[in-house]
């Protein structure tokens, strides 16, 4: 999970594994670590759990005397409740509403215990790594409203369901000028890092869908010399901010772990009736408002952060150069994810008994890359360089 450029979030571990944990990269060095802050936070998010985690944690790397040291941070949650041997009995079944049936036929294999990586005791990955944000975010403000679709919920569980919801959050204090046009939308980028969320699985900014049903004289939010005179695009226009309130409605599915009977299949594809009798939540609400929050301010501070850059805002030498580490990085990344597929074109080229080179494609290719060259007014002969590099190293791949 990364919904950063600036900020680099990798989270790992199982749900009934010995840790969860998350690495953050690109923190400045010689900053407090904010421990207070962290366990606050930490509270929120756990708040009511049925699964009795003190979600207590340990920063195994990146921090020397309190202070931050630019490398990166490392921080485990011990899974102090798990309890690996409740699923044993379903262990070969498909959960309905879960993730069992779509990763088993992407991977093969996936973690029956409890949905592993997917479950929601990742969160409080993302909840952690929100609070080395904090100081970036200082002047951002939430307020969530919930509405449940069941208000008894006490009852719905004695009846082995669950309930969904609606969360209502509004943004106050964020700056006009955040977000880029086209393919770093701020719109875009909050989508993605919110529906990354388990659970969610509807989203709109301002007015949304309603914005479908009326004309572009209702729609459109006029100025005068004071400012804007409504809000209907919630805060976002043309991928950047307003700097008026971010408006955002989100839809939390109904907790997947029923004990009511459902019909699923096996492993083998046989049949089955299945009941779980788990540690669920009946409903999402309002544990899952923290790590909205969480992955919100996280995409705000990455705008922030390319917003500076942009304004050359107190832009020293040295962020400049982090800046083109980090571009040269996600370069490197790029070529390393391009060799594995590579690897496998040549597999294939064997088996077919084709050809390793292609003059037609490789011309066609290099014709495009000039044309795109042209359009974002880079050196096409820097540009053939390295892409003539490439393909070379390409052909001795295959």
């Amino acid at each position: 999970m990364n919904p950063n450029r600036f900020l680099g979030i990798t989270t790992f571990g199982e749900s009934h594994g010995p840790f969860m944990g998350v690495v953050i990269e690109d923190i400045k060095p010689g900053v407090a670590f904010p421990y207070e802050a962290l366990r606050d936070i930490l509270d929120r998010r756990k708040t009511g759990a049925p699964r009795n985690e003190t979600d207590d944690f340990q920063v195994v790397s990146g921090v020397l005397d309190g202070k931050t040291t630019g490398m990166p941070i490392c921080i485990l949650f011990p899974n102090r409740d798990a309890r690996p041997e409740d699923y044993e009995r379903i262990r070969d079944i498909f959960r309905p509403g879960h993730a069992d049936y779509t990763l088993f036929r992407k991977f093969k294999i996936y973690d029956y215990r409890g949905g592993g990586h997917l479950s929601g005791r990742e969160t409080v990955c993302r909840v952690a790594a929100s609070a080395l944000v904090l100081e970036e975010t200082k002047s951002i403000q939430f307020h969530i409203e919930s509405e449940m679709a069941r208000d008894n919920l006490q009852q719905l569980k004695n009846e082995g369901d669950t309930a969904g919801g609606i969360l209502k959050i509004t943004v106050t204090g964020v700056p006009a000028g955040l977000g880029d046009p086209v393919f770093e939308k701020l719109d875009a980028n909050l989508a993605k890092a919110l529906v990354s969320i388990g659970g969610v699985k509807g989203i709109e900014f301002g007015d949304g869908f309603l914005l479908g049903t009326i004309t572009g004289s209702q729609s459109n939010d006029q100025m005068d010399s004071s400012g804007f005179l409504s809000n209907h695009c919630g805060g976002i226009l043309g991928g950047i901010s307003t700097g008026e309130p971010i408006v955002i409605r989100l839809a939390i599915k109904p907790v997947s772990s029923i004990s009511k009977p459902q019909r699923t299949i096996r492993h083998d594809g046989a049949e089955v009736d299945l009941s779980l009798s788990s540690r669920s939540d009946t409903c999402l609400i309002p544990r899952i408002n923290p790590v909205c929050e969480a992955m919100i301010r996280l995409v705000l501070a990455d705008a922030i952060a390319h917003q500076r850059l942009i304004e050359d805002e107190q832009t020293t030498l040295d962020q400049l150069r982090e800046a083109i580490d980090r571009i040269d990085e996600d370069i490197l990344i790029a070529l390393h994810r391009r060799d594995r597929i590579v690897e496998k074109v040549g597999e294939l080229k064997r088996t077919q008994r084709l050809p390793v080179i292609d003059p037609n494609r490789e011309e066609a290719m290099m014709n495009g890359l000039l044309e795109k060259a042209s359009l974002w007014n880079l050196d096409k002969k820097l540009v053939k360089r390295v892409w003539d590099a490439i393909v070379e190293h390409s052909r001795r791949k295959q």
